[in-house]
């Protein structure tokens, strides 16, 4: 395992001479810097945090940042800004949220960040508006940002450098002003790792939404993908818009991309390729037929991510002049606090909301707690919004079209009712489960016998442990955000190898942590319910299981010299012990049928 040489001000900071939030930050940092073989902190230029919203940080966002705050010099050292909040508190009666205390929890959360020295954007776009609203981030060299899409955004079309951090680990990298040097920030690793060719013309914003999260889906267990799928797409037309490259970004990331090249957008490093993907006409039709509503939808979200000024644009030119019709869904629109003061200025927010739509800032689709007694199905235009309304988060089913069906809808001039048809618009075809994750291995695998033990590696701050439980094991990454219930730990995603199986009290075996960068805290919650793994063992790095593990403890594998996947039941009674640097997993009984 490689030894880092702090300099005086990090050493200082893991002495506890700056205050207890720093130490806790600096061992984070540490056992990141470990379980990657870093061998140094380099400073970063800016952070960028997520996991703002009660309803996705949830009980263990709240409890942590209180623990924060019993730290009166905790403080953050780089300029950071907040990622979109749970509402918008200016318009929270408009929105209609009947979860409890959900807007005092919502300014609990932002007003400790403010503490922390945060510049509470609220926003998921950071980088839409350097400098704007007062703000100081810097959008180029290297960088520690939380939030899926911009994280992917950034590193792809950016001078950003920043690997996909948790929203605990970016928050210490914050603190302290420090990351490992690892993964994303070294040339190496930005390399593409599967082919993607494009057949079909992509135009709208949404096909390139569709394009981003068809990737994502694709992945199977036997890709090696450390850092996450990292395509190099071919096919696209080389006049990329703003919306269009944000939308294919931010639905990459909802399967853990990191970075993508477009062939033609400058330079591509040579790739190590583990799949060729062909996207064609027939591919996009399929998407679409399988995400269209069938019937009227209760709500209607636009701007996921929040929306840009282009989006924006589109949005009041679809609206000038008309009035959402009374009986069709209300029409919600998101965007951040600095664009919609822009869309003030050019008069686009007084067309969309004379039109009768909702122009809410702050926040975004998938962490707003939707009213069930009415929200009983939503219609969008992104499919990082279907991906996450759908999940545990809300679980509302939720249908995708693109901006100016939409709109047809919200106008009341696309129906689905079955009595009420207005020519070919009428959409009626039956939305489709998402496909099944692609395993190696089967629920029918016949079961293995004999004796196992293999060696792996720990955090540097855990010491010496003994855990013996039930083994959980999965060859698929875990979402935790979304599709693991986080009072229960039982896992929630339809087509999964684990789904209604629970994490609880075992010793859980997967390869990583995939999806939102906010997971860490729904490990969090498990643990403060009294509902975590006994124990985590990871076959690669990840950046969503490791933080909450290293911050409270959980015993923490990873890295074996044996496939534990392979050679370990799930139902296998297991030990995991650690002694100096090493911990050893061994089977103790197999599991019967």
């Amino acid at each position: 395992m490689a030894k880092i040489q702090l300099n005086s001000d990090q050493q200082a900071m893991l002495n506890g001479e700056q205050g207890v939030a720093r130490q806790m930050a600096m061992r984070l940092l540490l056992d990141m810097a470990a379980t990657a073989n870093a061998t140094e902190l380099i400073p970063i230029q800016s952070a960028h945090l997520s996991g703002v919203s009660p309803l996705t940080g949830g009980l263990g966002l709240r409890q942590f940042l209180a623990k924060l705050a019993q730290d009166p010099l905790a403080r953050v050292a780089v300029p950071t800004t907040l990622n979109a909040a749970g509402c918008d508190e200016n318009q929270f009666a408009a929105m209609r949220i009947t979860a409890p205390h959900f807007r005092e929890h919502n300014q609990e959360i932002v007003a400790a960040y403010t503490r922390l020295g945060v510049q509470p954007t609220q926003s998921c776009i950071p980088y839409e508006w350097e400098g704007a609203m007062g703000t100081s981030l810097v959008i180029s060299g290297v960088a520690a940002w939380a939030e899926s899409n911009a994280i992917c955004f950034g590193n792809s079309y950016t001078g950003l450098l920043t690997n996909r951090e948790s929203g605990l680990s970016a928050l210490a990298c914050a603190l302290t002003g420090y990351t490992p040097r690892y993964g994303l920030l070294d040339e190496a690793a930005r390399r593409p790792n599967l082919e993607v060719i494009v057949t079909t013309p992509l135009t709208d914003p949404t096909d390139f939404s569709v394009l981003g999260d068809w990737i994502g889906k694709q992945r199977t267990s036997a890709w090696k993908t450390p850092y996450g799928p990292i395509p190099l797409i071919k096919g696209l037309p080389t006049n990329l818009s703003h919306e269009q490259k944000k939308a294919l970004t931010a639905a990459a990331a909802n399967y853990g991309s990191p970075l993508l090249y477009l062939e033609g957008h400058g330079p591509v490093p040579a790739g190590d390729f583990q799949a060729q993907l062909v996207f064609g006409e027939a591919e996009l039709q399929k998407q679409y037929l399988a995400l269209r509503p069938s019937t009227t939808p209760s709500l209607i979200a636009i701007g996921c991510p929040q929306a840009s000024v282009g989006e924006l644009r589109a949005v009041a030119e679809l609206l000038k002049g008309r009035q959402v019709h009374p009986d069709a869904p209300p029409l919600w629109v998101f965007t951040s606090s600095a664009n919609k003061a822009i869309a003030q200025k050019l008069g686009m927010a007084d067309i969309i909301t004379s039109a009768g739509a909702l122009l809410l800032e702050n926040t975004c689709p998938e962490v707003v707690p939707y009213d069930p007694a009415w929200v009983k199905s939503v219609l969008t235009n992104s499919m990082k919004a279907e991906h996450y309304i759908k999940s545990g988060l809300n679980g509302i089913p939720t249908a995708v079209m693109r901006l100016s069906d939409c709109i047809a809808v919200a106008l009341g001039e696309l129906v689905f009712d079955a009595k009420a048809q207005r020519g070919k618009r009428v959409q009626r075809e039956e939305k489709k489960a998402s496909p099944p994750h692609r395993s190696l291995l089967t629920a029918h695998r016949s079961l293995l016998a004999g004796p196992f033990q293999a060696t792996g590696h720990g955090l540097p701050s855990q010491s010496t442990f003994t855990v013996t439980g039930e083994a959980f094991v999965t060859d698929t990454p875990i979402t935790l955000l979304g599709f693991v219930n986080r009072e229960t730990g039982v896992i929630e995603e339809e087509g999964h190898p684990a789904n209604g199986r629970s994490l609880a009290h075992k010793i859980a075996i997967f390869p990583k942590g995939s999806g939102s960068t906010v997971a860490p805290y729904v490990l969090l919650e498990l643990f403060y319910r009294g509902n975590a793994p006994l124990a985590i063992v990871n076959t690669e790095i990840d950046q969503q299981s490791a933080p909450a593990c290293s911050l409270e403890g959980i015993p923490y594998a990873y890295t074996f010299d044996a496939d534990v996947i392979a050679h370990i039941n799930d139902g296998d009674t297991v030990e995991l012990s650690r002694q100096g640097e090493h911990v050893t997993i061994r089977v103790l009984a197999r599991r019967e049928e």
